[in-house]
């Protein structure tokens, strides 16, 4: 399982309802919003994908879309 980055964490609790939805879904789909977030290779795309995560969490998003998944399992 990744760490919850501190700024990850900090966007998450910025968010009421990213913040429900995160206390909502399992462990594995935390761990892979986190490797989604901490796999970019720039601080930029990093940036972004923390934008985007919060967005489809927002939406109700519970796992990234489009993604292989965490290649660390």
């Amino acid at each position: 399982m990744h760490k919850l980055p501190a700024d990850f964490k900090q966007a998450i609790a910025s968010d009421k309802a990213v913040q429900a939805l995160w206390n909502d879904i399992t462990p594995l789909a935390r761990n892979e919003w986190i490797c989604w977030v901490t796999s970019g290779k720039k601080a930029e795309t990093r940036g972004i994908r923390i934008k985007k995560g919060l967005s489809k969490m927002r939406g109700g998003m519970r796992r990234p879309c489009c993604w292989v998944g965490c290649p660390h399992r």
